[in-house]
């Protein structure tokens, strides 16, 4: 059975006790590990099983389908070759111009500071980067502020990975006191899964950073189905709304998990009643090992038209993907123009 007394540690004993072990994660939710454990721990040679236990209490026990467990538990399918599912789907080695710094659209450029994630989500579209060989040490910023200031284009920096909000709240400090120090910046926009997975990280002194910010700050979430939003998430999220940070979402679009109109308006319901307004919702990126994610163009089409029928405009996100090469995401259109 799964302890529920991880929710009294903090978020650094949480990040430093994930579920890495495929049976593990199966008998929590007393699930067979017959027809599952084999591929899992395959699939997980290849890409680790990394899982916080708090996301793991939000699962159903006894359900192999439940769309919390799909997203994360590895699967014989991920080693399947298919055509157009590539290591590097974005073309993200290329738009690599210093370490750690992905220069990809005019007014902005994104900065990875970690190759570490509180979860491992089978569809991640950096599954195969590699990290270790671009990610910026301290001894680093005086070549990236260099390159921004000769882009003075340039006004946001993304803080992404990996996932940024893995680093310790002395290194984020730091590098947003950095950031600050060139005039040229007015937003900092952070994406981020660990609100969604460990909402206990939303702690006081972070918050505290961001809100005293002279930059304006956005935290760009990542949540894919409303049950990932329980009570204690709900109540972190709104801790930082409380402080003039922006909260967006953004999703991806996967098989089994969240491929019907209801399950997509219940999350923006869910995320709205968060302080959080829904902004990305992605086409999968063909990342090779997730192609079992992927949906048809007309399935797409036909649940994203019966989305923008059910919700009012503002509730709505934008349908994109991301194509390697473009200087902004795709939007999709879809047959019907949708005015809330």
């Amino acid at each position: 059975m799964i302890n529920y007394l991880y929710r009294e540690q903090n978020w650094k004993s949480q990040l430093n006790d994930l579920i890495t072990d495929p049976h593990e994660l199966l008998d929590l939710l007393s699930l067979s590990p017959d027809e599952l454990l084999s591929g899992a721990i395959l699939a997980s040679q290849q890409f680790k099983l990394r899982v916080p236990r708090s996301f793991v209490e939000k699962m159903s026990q006894e359900n192999p389908l439940d769309p919390l467990l799909l997203q994360v538990l590895p699967h014989h399918l991920e080693l399947d070759e298919h055509d157009g599912f590539v290591t590097d789907p974005l073309g993200e080695e290329a738009a690599t111009q210093l370490p750690g710094v992905l220069h990809k659209y005019e007014s902005r450029f994104l900065l990875t500071l970690t190759g570490a994630c509180a979860i491992h989500c089978r569809y991640c579209f950096r599954r195969h980067f590699p990290y270790q060989e671009n990610l910026p040490k301290n001894k680093d910023w005086l070549e990236i502020k260099k390159y921004i200031e000769s882009q003075p284009q340039i006004n946001e920096v993304i803080l992404s990975g990996g996932d940024p909000l893995t680093l310790s709240n002395q290194k984020l400090h730091t590098w947003l006191e950095r950031i600050a120090s060139l005039p040229q910046i007015k937003f900092l926009r952070i994406h981020s899964r660990v609100p969604i997975v460990i909402p206990e990280r939303l702690d006081e002194e972070l918050i505290h950073t961001l809100a005293t910010s002279r930059l304006k700050i956005i935290l760009v979430i990542h949540a894919n189905h409303a049950n990932e939003i329980d009570h204690t998430t709900q109540h972190y999220l709104k801790q930082l709304q409380q402080h003039q940070v922006t909260l967006l979402n953004q999703s991806v679009l996967l098989k089994g998990v969240n491929d019907t109109a209801k399950t997509l308006q219940d999350l923006s319901y869910r995320l709205f009643e968060s302080g959080v307004m829904p902004y990305y919702l992605h086409v999968l990126d063909k990342v090779k090992g997730a192609q079992h994610f992927d949906l048809s163009q007309d399935h797409v089409t036909t649940l994203y038209n019966e989305l923008l029928a059910q919700l009012p405009g503002y509730l709505v996100p934008k349908l994109v993907r991301e194509i390697a090469g473009e200087k902004n995401k795709t939007p999709i259109v879809t047959q019907f123009n949708h005015i809330g």
